[in-house]
């Protein structure tokens, strides 16, 4: 998730271009909020912005302190320094004490992760007072509850790490005990240290701290293999700051703490002003689900393939004389390999050193979340997660990557986008569309999360690791994004549908471009690098479910029963719950249209011979209706005004029954 970093040093002129230098490498995995914490002797001075580093670093009040704090130190004592490279998850980073470091009495901490189980903690230890709407804070309200019972500093950090769910990497300082404390659950911490220099350096990736060495010249060997060490999952680390003696200690595995109900963040007492805003918000929800109730007698009438349940408004879709239609005809089984044939690449690439041996792509996902748990569990690998966070991966996606990785103790690497500039790249191309709606250009919204392809390969190169996972699931393919800009897929997959399908597919782009000129905006050189990372950039990855059987109730079982996978509060699919976006073009779709990906997915199911047509059919009954919560979230987060949205939307031009 976030990046964190820190440093122990006895007195040099360099500290202050040494944590320049860590929170700029830091900032890959965060920019949405930054900031450090200073010790030196037993003061400790605390600085963070809601702003990248990059720019918090300049600011006036952050050049005094680092004038005062690290570029002129008072003592031959150590100095010590935590910094914080925030992507947000809960808590606006607008107000300053949700930001990192979280201060609480005399001690500081830096947190990476999520703790998913906060408010049942808080639930349980009451006589806490709470004063952060972040998770983080309570790993130090329990650490200082542990340390004032009597506990050491290590066995206080375990027992905390005994307590929480999720993911948790580490930092504390406090102001009268001359030792600082990492900790980390699944791996996402490295360190090195050097007797002679008196330096100890940590950060959140291997990457980071090695070009961070490289850089600063602090290498102890010539080529430097040996220098960095990996505190290794569910492992501590007490640093003696004035002697740089360390000792690890260990830390329990994380287990799914016994509770009868998930506490919800969402029950909170609200004012006046406010209940009229829900009164206004929970109209304008019926009104959606009114007008989508509506429309349902005239998707009634849609003709469905007599075999599958697509109907007849799917692009470039025929039927025989039977009612069957040509994406049935063509369709071709997902026969996967087998686990066997899978065992044999496993072995090639396997280590027995506990380091990482492959990294595979987390979207938090239901795909990508079992695809994980079967790589770690089943198949004994030691993956790194490998996540692309471009802004409209929702915190519930978020919560459950942290479940997953926390409980099987691997790596997490999160590259953050510009998450601000993201979102208005967005809201630009959706209100461009609003002006010239065209089902063709909704893929146009997603433009942003392509260059997951670009940086997945750059992670595995700086992992150093020759294999790479992707879970994409060939059965949930949908191909009618495409075709409604008048390029036919057929049951291809997107990336590899030939150079003469792609010029077609960028020439139909052209041309809306030219017919509305609002897509010319900032958002332009980012949708090129999403059509590049589609279309050019190599996608060499193996694909676990080409080995790998996908049974969608097995899928969800697994992650239910095991990890406590959360659901969404708005629908009963499992499907797409991760996806900001997805409740927002599915809905354009269903209105439009009259169908979602849930009938494509239902309909390849009804293929495989895995679910039978009138099971599929009550399922999108189901699984088609509005999604009122994510629609507004989506709304917020990207900054468009979402009744103006709907009534374009409502008002477009239907393909089934009476569409004036």
């Amino acid at each position: 998730m976030c990046g964190i970093f820190g440093l122990v040093t006895a007195p040099r002129n360099d500290v202050d271009s040494l944590v320049q230098r860590l929170f700029l490498l830091s900032e890959s995995r965060g920019k949405e909020a930054a900031g450090l914490a200073i010790r030196h002797g037993q003061t400790i001075d605390v600085f963070k912005q809601p702003d990248p580093a990059s720019e918090m670093m300049r600011k006036d009040e952050y050049r005094k302190l680092a004038k005062a704090k690290l570029m002129s130190p008072q003592s031959g004592e150590p100095l010590c320094v935590i910094g914080h490279s925030r992507l947000v998850t809960n808590g606006l980073e607008a107000l300053p004490h949700n930001n990192q470091p979280i201060i609480r009495n005399q001690s500081v901490a830096i947190h990476n992760g999520i703790v998913v189980n906060d408010l049942n903690l808080w639930d349980q230890n009451q006589e806490l007072p709470r004063h952060c709407d972040v998770d983080s804070e309570i790993i130090l309200a329990l650490y200082h509850k542990h340390r004032m019972a009597g506990a050491e500093p290590s066995t206080a950090v375990a027992d905390v790490y005994g307590a929480i769910e999720g993911t948790a990497s580490i930092a504390i300082m406090d102001a009268i005990d001359p030792r600082m404390l990492l900790a980390t659950n699944n791996g996402s911490l490295y360190y090195f240290s050097d007797q002679k220099k008196k330096i100890f350096v940590f950060a959140s990736e291997r990457y980071i701290l090695d070009r961070f060495l490289n850089e600063s010249g602090l290498l102890a060997s010539a080529d430097g293999t040996d220098d960095v060490q990996h505190l290794q999952a569910h492992n501590g680390l007490v640093v003696e700051c004035q002697n740089m003696v360390m000792d690890l200690f260990p830390l329990p595995p994380t287990t799914l703490q016994p509770k009868t109900k998930r506490a919800s963040r969402t029950e909170k007492p609200i004012s006046q002003k406010a209940a009229n805003v829900v009164a206004t918000e929970n109209h304008e929800r019926h009104n959606i689900i009114d007008h989508a109730e509506m429309l349902s007698p005239e998707r009634a009438k849609l003709t469905r393939c007599s075999r599958c349940i697509l109907p007849e408004t799917m692009p470039f879709i025929t039927f025989d004389e039977d009612g069957v239609c040509n994406y049935c005809h063509t369709y071709k089984p997902v026969n996967p390999l087998g686990l066997e044939a899978f065992r044999d690449i496993a072995e090639k690439h396997r280590r027995h050193d506990g380091e990482p041996d492959c990294m595979v792509a987390v979207s938090g996902g239901r795909d990508s979340c079992y695809g994980l748990h079967v790589l770690k569990n089943e198949f004994g690998l030691n993956p790194v997660a490998y996540t692309y966070d471009w802004g409209v991966i929702t915190d519930l996606a978020r919560r459950n990557q942290a479940r997953l990785c926390g409980q099987l103790g691997v790596e997490h690497i999160l590259v953050s986008a510009d998450i601000r500039k993201k979102r208005d790249y967005v809201r630009q191309n959706i209100e461009a569309w609003l002006k010239r709606p065209n089902l063709g250009m909704i893929p146009l919204f997603m433009a942003g999360d392509k260059q997951y392809f670009y940086f997945a390969n750059k992670v595995r190169e700086q992992l150093g690791v020759n294999l790479s996972f992707l879970c994409e699931n060939k059965i949930e393919r949908a191909h009618f994004k495409s075709g409604f800009m008048g390029v036919y897929e057929g049951h291809g997959r997107t990336n590899n549908i030939g150079v003469a399908k792609v010029t077609k597919l960028l020439w139909r782009y052209g041309q809306e471009y030219a017919l509305n000129p609002r897509y010319i905006n900032r958002s332009l050189f980012d949708t090129l690098g999403a059509f590049w990372s589609t279309f050019i950039t190599s996608h060499d990855h193996v694909q676990l479910f080409k080995y790998a059987s996908w049974e969608e109730d097995v899928v969800v079982d697994v992650l239910r029963r095991e990890y406590d996978w959360e659901l969404a509060t708005d629908t009963e699919a499992t499907w797409r719950i991760g996806d900001g976006t997805a409740p927002f073009y599915n809905f354009i779709y269903y209105t439009v249209a009259g169908f979602t990906e849930n009938d494509a997915l239902r309909s390849n199911q009804i293929r495989e011979g895995i679910l039978d047509r009138e099971t599929a059919l009550k399922r999108v009954a189901v699984e088609n209706r509005p999604r009122w919560d994510s629609l507004k979230w989506y709304a917020e987060v990207i900054g468009f005004n979402l009744t103006e949205a709907i009534v374009t939307i409502c008002n477009m031009p239907r393909l089934y029954g009476d569409s004036t």
